[in-house]
């Protein structure tokens, strides 16, 4: 069916010049400022990517299919215009955004949305080498970069509901060992955040599965101090087919499996399309008891064409004309005839705090979260001591760098008879292990790998690897000068290793604050002895066990047959 958006704009507007309410969290459930329960009415609003390359990592990890590139859809003050009335007939209050470009400008489409009382849920990560990649996670220096400069460029719009740290990163049992540094991703967003006076909640959206791997995850993201556990925690769920029920769906178990997270829970995702048509009967049971006691409503998908068919409308070949369907329109009467109970009361809600799940056969995960990513410690090794670097043009390249890293890695280990390893830039998300450098960002530990090589044949053609490296004009003199510079820098870590990031730089990096917050722990308590870090985004680099290599003292190198240390 297609409208007027003259005639549309006829329907009455919320919020059309005042601030929106702010939304924050008490307990389990959201409130606006007056103390109303608040539930997302929602929809996902990101235009279709192009679908990546199918790789062996993640068909052994699930199959899902990633996108390699997005469209930003908060950057174009005349599409939003276009798709104002639409929404506002769809009857949402939220807007749920995958991926967007922060060095573009979205005050116009933010403040279309503002004014007419729709609130934005934001994803942080990227497609591709801008996320925790869940077959070789890591929480490094790019990343948190990325998340920083993407919530600066958003943060002080009225209208931000939270940041999602992370969606389906994790997808089965055998990846949950990426959970550790998605917690870790939530804690420091969550200190930054609270370093600079924003209240936006963070989020992070999974992936449905059986009643064991759906809870344990759950419960591992939600569990400890608020210093640590997300605020909102979402539920990609596509299991009430059709003329469903609650019984038949499986919401039930959903339901009754959730009832004890302490944080607030929403459908992140659904809209299954598998028994069409979609009659959306599910939404009367999301916004009314005994879903409505434990979930704070939820986001229809999609409100543009998939290729799968989950859209709910076309776009004209210019892109100046909104045809709705079937779906659009069902969906729409479901959502306008919700009226959610106003309870529990603010006043009487209780924060808890739940204590985080041990390793069992459905979570593989440590409750020894990694470090926060130093830049200042990453770049004083890359600039001081190390030897070998990587080409610009090559650290451009996530697959090229993956690929050259497990390379590298591999001779380390066919060729140093075990006395120099990538440890130091590993880690394990399983045993709680993380190596002194394992949050630097892909392409300096690429550059630690291929130095470290290069030490045990100090030759020119030991740091070329077919053109993609180069010895660094800066290069330590020695062994012992290598070691010195590599403890100088390793010394300016914080104790403990967490601390509150800082606004990314011009130069795109995050320095370090000089307040120490937060724990290493996903239980809120800090283990004594542990260390921390996370694997290279396209590589696999991980520690085994619980051996720690220390930069300082194994990146290793036979000269004259003696061991150099860095």
């Amino acid at each position: 069916m297609k409208l007027s958006p003259l005639a549309l704009l006829g329907l009455p507007f919320l919020y059309l010049t005042s601030a929106l309410p702010k939304i924050t969290r008490t307990g389990k459930y959201l409130y606006d400022e007056s103390g109303s329960r608040f539930y997302i009415k929602g929809v996902a609003y990101q235009p279709q990517g192009e679908a990546a390359a199918e790789s062996e990592a993640n068909a052994a990890n699930g199959g899902f299919p990633e996108p390699s590139s997005f469209h930003d859809p908060l950057s174009s003050p005349q599409n939003c215009t276009r798709d104002l009335p639409y929404l506002k007939q769809l009857g949402v209050n939220s807007v749920r955004v995958y991926s967007v470009n922060s060095s573009l400008n979205h005050d116009e489409c933010m403040k279309t949305f503002s004014d007419n009382g729709i609130y934005v849920l934001l994803d942080v990560s990227l497609p591709l080498n801008g996320s925790i990649d869940r077959s070789s996670p890591s929480w490094s220096t790019n990343l948190l970069n990325e998340y920083i400069s993407t919530i600066d460029a958003f943060r002080n719009y009225d209208n931000i509901l939270g940041f999602n740290i992370g969606n389906e990163v994790i997808t089965q049992v055998s990846n949950t060992n990426a959970a550790p540094y998605v917690k870790a991703a939530a804690r420091d967003i969550k200190a930054y955040l609270k370093s600079v006076s924003s209240s936006a909640l963070v989020g992070y959206s999974a992936t449905d599965g059986d009643a064991d791997f759906r809870n344990s995850l759950a419960e591992y993201l939600t569990c400890g101090g608020d210093d640590i556990a997300v605020d909102l925690y979402g539920l990609n769920n596509y299991e009430w087919c059709g003329d469903s029920s609650y019984n038949a769906s499986g919401w039930n178990a959903i339901v009754s499996g959730m009832q004890d997270i302490p944080v607030a829970t929403y459908m992140s995702e659904y809209g299954c399309i598998f028994s069409p048509p979609r009659l959306w009967t599910e939404v009367a049971a999301l916004f009314s008891t005994p879903v409505s006691d434990v979930f704070s409503g939820g986001v229809a998908f999609s409100y543009f064409p998939t290729s799968d068919g989950y859209g709910m409308v076309t776009i004209s070949s210019d892109g100046n004309t909104v045809t709705t369907s079937d779906d659009f329109n069902r969906l729409s009467t479901q959502y306008n005839a919700t009226s959610p109970p106003n309870s529990p009361a603010k006043s009487s809600v209780t924060a808890g705090q739940t204590n985080c799940p041990s390793e069992s056969s459905s979570l593989v995960a440590s409750n020894t979260l990694p470090p926060t990513p130093n830049e200042q410690v990453c770049n004083c090794i890359n600039e001081k001591a190390l030897s070998c670097l990587v080409r610009s043009s090559t650290a451009n390249s996530p697959t090229i760098v993956g690929d050259l890293l497990n390379y590298a890695c591999q001779l380390l280990g066919s060729s140093t008879n075990g006395t120099a390893s990538c440890d130091p830039i590993g880690g394990n998300g399983t045993s709680g292990t993380y190596g002194e450098l394992s949050y630097c960002s892909p392409a300096i530990k690429l550059s630690y790998a291929m130095s470290a090589y290069y030490e045990f044949n100090p030759v020119d053609t030991s740091c070329d690897f077919s053109g993609n490296a180069t010895l660094s004009p800066t290069r330590p003199n020695t062994a012992e000068d290598a070691s010195s510079s590599a403890s100088q820098c390793l010394s300016s870590e914080p104790s403990g290793g967490v601390f509150t990031p800082s606004p990314v730089s011009s130069s795109g990096a995050s320095s370090t604050s000089s307040s120490a917050t937060g724990s290493r722990s996903a239980s809120g308590t800090a283990p004594a002895g542990s260390n921390g870090g996370g694997a290279s985004s396209g590589a696999s680099v991980a520690l085994s066990g619980s051996v720690l290599m220390s930069v300082a003292g194994v990146m290793g190198a036979v000269v004259g047959g003696a061991l150099m240390v860095l």
